[in-house]
């Protein structure tokens, strides 16, 4: 090749030595190129990505022809300058070498164990891939992604939760509390659902029970959704969320902002960390006990682990309608497990007021888990009739699963009365039983 294409043209590709230390070389020049253009301008590259665009186009141009014109050219290996450049864009304004999997829509999760084992889940399962970091390239990463979240990540505070621009969750922990290494999960939202109906073609859940939960939703039962990590209980909720009126004010309570609304009235609000000084910190508790305050119809709390479990059967207790997830390996489990949580408010919660309070405050139970073959699917609908016996609450059966199809059970839900002034026939609804009866009545503790 010889001197190369005229001033002002663009050059697609260029012939150079192609060793893949070249081409790293170029790379990194293009790359320094760009980072001090974005300095000097104070450009946000997170922000304003087609001005990096710009940017990474004109560096990789200057690059390219001084190159050319000091006769820098020594193999017949052509140069993908695309390549190059979205190599630069990712670095610079994305998230390196993981970007590629943040672009991948079937990629649900990316986990570091260490700087040389990468992992992602897809499918419902998980990968080791080939891509092997530094510990200085996962602290970048890590201090980029936390750049926009208002979190911070340092001895004192070695957890943090925080979300990124694309909605992602990320959760990073630090030794000394790991063992070396810095570990680092990205959790993703592949399916954003607008009603409950968009899960049926994915094998959640079947039409039948999808439009008695809509119908449930309407009618302003209050929800909860259980399951194990990554089996869809956020996915669900938001859901679920997408059936509620139209007219009615939501406010939403999360430790990080993961609820996604497609809502004219709605309020998000998430908890906050210690200051340094250690203060200023905002529970989920607190926000519970605030949103009562904002006039909702509609009470969301993304995730209940502890003492908040009180605080949000206060508020069903009062006549708001709420929806909430929970961690647990059955309906049955939940119910038990929200009997327990609240009486970690403190002694002076008796046991004796918590169970019935569960029974006559809830009134359904999903419980969603994620199968052999990855997909993620509603193995149970319960319903809690209201009703406690020798201390152990009577759960119904409304739709439990049968090999991979979700079939009606035989039970019936509380309230039949709000159906009924919904326009809802409760019988047509639910649809024909196909389980055998004497099962549709059961007891949790």
């Amino acid at each position: 090749m010889g001197r190369g294409p005229q001033r002002g043209r663009q050059i697609d590709r260029v012939q150079f030595d192609g060793s893949a230390d070249a081409l790293g070389d170029l790379a990194a020049e293009v790359e320094a190129r760009v980072r001090d253009s974005i300095r000097s301008s104070a450009i946000d590259p997170m922000r304003e990505p087609e001005t990096v665009r710009a940017l990474v186009e004109e560096c990789l141009d200057e690059v390219i022809r001084q190159r050319i014109d000091r006769d820098d050219v020594q193999g017949a290996a052509q140069i993908d300058r695309a390549g190059i450049g979205v190599q630069v864009r990712h670095a610079v304004a994305g998230f390196g070498a993981l970007q590629v999997f943040f672009d991948d829509p079937e990629v649900e999760e990316v986990w570091i164990n260490d700087p040389g084992r990468v992992f992602i889940a897809r499918g419902g399962r998980s990968e080791l891939t080939s891509v092997v970091l530094t510990e200085a390239d996962v602290r970048d990463l890590v201090e980029r992604m936390l750049r926009q979240s208002g979190r911070r990540l340092d001895l004192s505070t070695p957890f943090v939760d925080a979300m990124l621009p694309d909605g992602s969750r990320l959760h990073v922990v630090i030794p000394d509390i790991t063992r070396q290494h810095w570990a680092v999960n990205v959790r993703r939202f592949v399916v954003r659902p607008t009603s409950i109906h968009d899960l049926v073609g994915l094998g959640t859940l079947s039409s039948q029970a999808a439009t008695f939960l809509e119908a449930a939703v309407i009618c302003g039962l209050n929800i909860l959704v259980a399951g194990a990590t990554q089996a869809g209980k956020t996915t669900l909720l938001n859901a679920l969320l997408g059936c509620v009126p139209g007219q009615e004010r939501v406010v939403s309570c999360e430790e990080v902002f993961e609820i996604r609304l497609r809502h004219p009235d709605w309020i998000a609000m998430q908890t906050r960390d210690a200051s340094l000084e250690g203060t200023g910190e905002i529970p989920l508790r607190r926000l519970i006990r605030e949103a009562l305050r904002m006039r909702p119809t509609r009470l969301i709390v993304g995730e209940v682990r502890q003492a908040e479990a009180l605080d949000l059967l206060v508020a069903m207790n009062s006549g708001l309608p709420s929806m909430a997830t929970l961690h647990a390996n059955s309906g049955r489990e939940a119910i038990t497990k929200l009997c327990t949580l609240p009486l970690l408010a403190g002694q002076n919660i008796p046991g004796e007021f918590v169970v019935p309070t569960v029974a006559g405050c809830v009134d359904l139970v999903i419980h969603t888990a994620c199968s052999a073959d990855g997909v993620r699917r509603i193995r149970e609908i319960l319903a809690l009739p209201g009703r406690v016996e020798s201390g152990a609450i009577e759960v119904a059966e409304l739709f439990t699963l049968e090999g991979t199809e979700l079939v009606r059970a035989g039970g019936f839900p509380p309230h039949e009365q709000r159906f009924a002034e919904r326009g809802y026939d409760l019988v047509d609804l639910l649809g024909p039983v196909r389980r055998i009866p004497g099962r549709q009545r059961t007891r949790a503790a």
